[in-house]
């Protein structure tokens, strides 16, 4: 398959536009307005399925339930400690897969995209979201203020990146140096990138990081931020209740946990549940994080933003056989998601087909390796700083 971008950046790599190429656009593009792009989109999209979502549950839940019990039953047998290691090393990473694709229907279940009974959605997204050590309400609360301010950098809930200015700070994460010093050496993006990786998500739910400053709903510490905390500064008074049911849900499982390895052993409970874990939310952060990373997605400063700017400031990548089939298409139809996050996994490739004609430049899609433009977009895209070509929006920027 052809490498593809966006028309605009296919149309500049085309005609062999020089960098220094004159900026002739003074207003920005424009957008249409909601309305005219929910017309767009055929109404059924609009109506999820509670059987095929189960459907969905069920396959998933098997899946993971058989690689489990072959995984208890049949690694420990293998003699030789190198295939023994290499079987357990198999194993959680496809169930890491599997796991990331139930942790994706609970999203579902979050958004209301998996059916249209309020309360069977918040049961099933609890239940599996807990079983993963998601706390469920906590992070449906805030990801919905998340997709509300997308693309806003003051208010967006969970992905906020480093003006120009902010990287003239000095912070503990780069031992207070000047990272101007060190960034570029390849040894050290690895370390961050690995870091960025294994602990992105948990430093995510217990202090608010990549936030915008504003997107709290009052004013606390540091510490008082955490999505654990029912009186965290991250949630309302009247979510408290629900916090505290999202803290029940990861209580239970925990002592479950705790459970079993009294029975099998802690070793057997790491190697069955903990690395699948991780390869689950490394998943989760490099999602996240490539759907609002790239050239050609901007952000914008709270004067100039809107809903539509927000929601159409990410982008649609492709990861193949996993993307479609384990992944339930969060990746390769993320844009519609962001617009209309109703609207179920299994309708948005034809909802994204009829929108495209509307949207044009507006819609993104990078179709390089979706890992490869992993490590290119953290190298590369350090920060933004503002468009000349587009008031009140900012660019990527960093290294060339």
């Amino acid at each position: 398959m052809a490498t593809t971008t966006t028309t605009a950046t296919r149309n500049r790599r085309a005609t062999g536009e020089a960098k220094s190429a004159p900026i002739t656009l003074v207003e920005g593009p424009v957008y249409p307005d909601i309305q005219t792009i929910r017309d767009a989109i055929p109404a059924h999209c609009f109506e999820p399925s509670t059987w095929r979502s189960m459907g969905y549950v069920v396959r998933d839940v098997t899946m993971a339930a058989a690689l489990g019990w072959a995984a208890f039953t049949y690694i420990p047998q293998i003699e030789d400690f190198a295939w023994r290691t290499a079987a357990w090393i198999v194993y959680g990473y496809v169930q890491g897969l599997v796991c990331t694709g139930i942790w994706i229907l609970a999203h579902e279940a979050g958004h209301g995209a998996f059916s249209v009974h309020r309360r069977f959605n918040d049961v099933v997204g609890w239940v599996l979201h807990s079983a993963l050590m998601v706390p469920y309400f906590s992070w449906k609360f805030s990801h919905h203020r998340h997709h509300r301010f997308t693309g806003h950098m003051e208010k967006d809930m969970a992905f906020v990146p480093h003006t120009k200015a902010d990287r003239e700070q000095r912070r503990f994460a780069d031992l207070y140096l000047d990272r101007e010093l060190f960034e570029d050496i390849p040894i050290v993006q690895l370390v961050k990138l690995v870091l960025h990786q294994l602990a992105g998500w948990q430093v995510y739910l217990l202090f608010n990081v990549s936030s915008g400053r504003d997107s709290q709903q009052h004013k606390a510490s540091w510490w008082r931020v955490s999505h654990f905390e029912p009186t965290s500064a991250v949630f309302r008074p009247s979510e408290i209740f629900y916090i505290a049911l999202s803290d029940l849900g990861l209580a239970i499982v925990g002592g479950l946990l705790y459970l079993a390895s009294t029975v099998v052993g802690w070793k057997m409970v790491f190697l069955m549940y903990a690395v699948p874990y991780m390869w689950v939310h490394h998943w989760l952060v490099a999602i996240t994080y490539l759907h609002h990373t790239h050239p050609d997605v901007p952000h914008f400063e709270a004067d100039s933003w809107t809903f539509v700017k927000g929601a159409l400031a990410t982008v649609d990548r492709d990861f193949g056989f996993v993307g479609r089939h384990l992944f339930h298409n969060i990746i390769d139809h993320h844009v519609i998601h962001h617009i209309f996050p109703k609207i179920p996994f299994y309708k948005a490739e034809e909802a994204t087909e009829a929108l495209k004609p509307l949207l044009g430049d507006l819609y993104h899609r990078e179709e390089r390796s979706f890992i490869g433009q992993l490590w290119t977009s953290f190298t590369q895209c350090k920060y933004v700083e503002a468009d000349p070509a587009v008031p009140g929006a900012l660019k990527w920027a960093g290294k060339k």
